[in-house]
């Protein structure tokens, strides 16, 4: 469940790979933004950890790896992981858990409860990530979440277009669990025009659609 940032100050603890540790007290999520920025950039570590101590959670930042865990150690315990695949991913990360703990992530990205998830290929990852989406209305929630990360209305109102300008080489594990999702949801997609980008991924607008892009609009 989403935890809204409490009034009054908070304590976050930010750690460095290279054992560097930082205690701040802040007022809001932006205020705890610009001070892990600062930490984040003031450094070169292969591991960044954001530990909200009193709600028993953590959001650790691996550019090493490419990867991003949040963790969960109160109420029932949980662990999950992100491949990242661009380096501006990172920091966007940082707010959302600021803003909202960890369930302030649970739409940045194709989560996978084992950190050996992500040694598959991209087209894998997708594809187990889409198998995990059994009802029409989580299917269109998952399809919003891809839409609305790169995606835009085209300017005839009759087609969306997920990965706008991006390159076939781009989000190959978010394009995979695309193309099985709308399978699942029946909606074919057409051909985008001879101008738009190679990882542009067309459909028409559908009215199941509507409602839930509008939301992440």
């Amino acid at each position: 469940m989403a935890r809204p940032y409490a009034s009054g100050p908070k304590q976050f603890v930010f750690v460095g790979g290279d054992g560097d540790s930082q205690q701040v007290s802040v007022g809001d999520p932006q205020e705890a933004y610009v001070a892990f920025s600062a930490f984040f950039h003031g450094r070169d570590s292969d591991t960044y950890t954001i530990e909200d101590k009193p709600a028993g959670q953590s959001l650790v930042l691996m550019p090493g790896q490419g990867v991003i865990a949040r963790i969960e150690a109160a109420e029932q315990p949980r662990s999950e992981y992100l491949q990242v695949d661009r380096a501006n991913r990172y920091l966007p990360s940082a707010m959302l858990f600021f803003e909202n703990g960890y369930a302030g992530l649970d739409h940045f990205g194709q989560w996978f409860p084992d950190l050996a998830d992500l040694d598959a290929s991209p087209e894998t990852r997708g594809a187990t990530r889409a198998a995990t989406v059994r009802t029409e209305a989580a299917a269109i929630k998952e399809v919003a979440r891809i839409w609305a990360d790169s995606g835009i209305v085209d300017p005839s109102n009759q087609y969306y277009v997920f990965f706008d300008s991006h390159d076939v080489d781009d989000d190959r594990a978010e394009r995979a669990e695309l193309f099985r999702l709308l399978d699942f949801l029946g909606i074919e997609r057409v051909d985008a025009p001879a101008e738009a980008a190679e990882g542009e991924v067309w459909v028409r607008t559908d009215v199941r659609l509507d409602a839930e892009f509008e939301r992440w609009s």
